[in-house]
């Protein structure tokens, strides 16, 4: 989410001039030696739908509150939203590593500097974030994401995939052992000692174990989007075994859930209280894994079991191979989509903003109404129309021209 219209990286104008025209739908056809730029459109606009996915979670009305389609909209964005986002994280990161190939030599060094430092600035943005509008802000998780994920960043796409298979059959079990291990007073002096909990709330336990996005059961899916972003979708065959690895992915892990839990193996926590507003928090500890064994059969939203985490992979790939292959053989779908697209290629910016906003309406008389769509639906044009004007003028958000910036000091690294 923090690399916007990547593909340019290597051609880019100035960061402050008009941006270059846009390749045409048309002019986009595939060559034979790499992905076209309506890959990574698409990959704009599946983050542009993370982005509004976020909004539905922390600014529409709560499950409880909504039947019929709104409760599908509804249900399907909360923790799916965030699980794209987390995967779309993955996959822009081998962005900056090298998405076919891995950067090698100084190349490869300054890469991993340039991902270090980003990790690191997200970790305090976040924290920062946190300390004002609680544990829900998942840039902190980003950070610690990005640092764990450095090592892995010239494995190829089969050795990804395996890798994030392995940690999803594994981490969920290692994940509730060892909150059956943390008790409460164990848990209270861990983070007598933490500044980063003293600060926010969200410490390092939390960002490894017990928060919302805990680390432990939520790099599966940033190691899926790095495999996906090693693979050419460019390539129809591709794009038809992703798009039925993800359908089998998302069919067996929720059937099999249901099979063995019951008829509430699906179920939200968004159930369990109020919204997840984003000054707020989510019902329940969702990021931590219940006191039940019987839990681990589950595969609800924020559940972290094994189901969960393969059906939202599964669920994260459609969305990837969807938008993308929508943005690359319909031509007049892309053109409409373009402001969309452009929110994605500003996804911190759109993030954080929903954020910030939310926490003036009050002081400006404005009312968030958690019952109602129109705060919702006023977010998202609101993100829709900055985006499309920024995008005229330049080639990234604020808040990416500023990440963009911050890595610059990688390009001394020898």
């Amino acid at each position: 989410m923090t690399q916007s219209q990547p593909l340019r990286e290597t051609s880019a104008p100035q960061e402050n001039s008009p941006p270059q025209p846009r390749t045409s739908p048309e002019s986009a056809v595939p060559a034979s030696t790499g992905p076209s730029m309506g890959r990574l459109v698409g990959v704009d606009l599946a983050r542009a739908l993370a982005v509004f996915g976020m909004y539905v979670v922390h600014i529409g009305p709560p499950l409880s509150a909504t039947d019929g389609v709104a409760s599908w909209i509804r249900y399907l964005a909360d923790g799916h939203s965030s699980v794209l986002f987390a995967t779309l994280a993955g996959f822009s990161l081998m962005l900056l590593a090298g998405r076919r190939e891995p950067k090698t030599g100084l190349a490869g060094r300054q890469a991993k500097a340039r991902i270090a430092i980003r990790a690191v600035i997200l970790l305090a943005l976040g924290t920062v974030m946190a300390m004002e509008y609680g544990s829900v802000v998942i840039l902190a998780f980003y950070g610690v994401y990005f640092l764990l994920a450095l090592p892995l960043v010239r494995l190829r796409a089969r050795t990804l995939a395996i890798t994030a298979a392995a940690l999803a059959l594994v981490t969920p079990q290692l994940a509730f052992a060892l909150n059956s291990l943390l008790t409460e007073p164990i848990r209270q002096s861990i983070n007598a000692y933490d500044p980063l909990h003293r600060l926010s709330d969200v410490g390092v336990l939390d960002l490894l174990l017990t928060g919302f996005y805990p680390t432990i059961t939520w790099i599966p899916f940033v190691i899926a989007g790095m495999a996906l972003a090693r693979l050419d979708l460019s390539a129809t065959a591709v794009q038809w075994r992703l798009a039925a690895l993800g359908a089998a992915l998302t069919v067996a892990a929720y059937g099999m859930s249901l099979l063995l839990a019951g008829k509430d193996a699906l179920r939200s926590t968004a159930e369990d209280g109020s919204s997840s507003g984003g000054s707020g928090s989510m019902p329940l500890d969702s990021g931590s894994l219940q006191s039940h064994a019987s839990s681990l059969l589950t595969a609800g939203p924020h559940s972290g079991t094994t189901f969960d985490i393969i059906g939202s992979v599964g669920v994260a790939i459609l969305m990837i191979v969807g938008a993308t292959v929508a943005m690359d053989r319909l031509p007049r779908l892309r053109r409409l989509a373009t402001p969309v697209v452009a929110v994605g290629t500003m996804s911190l910016t759109a993030y954080v903003g929903h954020f910030v906003i939310q926490g003036w309406l009050p002081r400006f008389g404005a009312t968030n109404d958690e019952e109602s769509w129109v705060t919702l639906i006023m977010f998202v044009l609101g993100a829709i129309v900055f985006a499309a004007v920024w995008s005229r003028f330049f080639r990234r958000g604020p808040l990416e021209y500023l990440l963009n910036a911050a890595t610059k000091p990688a390009k001394h690294i020898r």
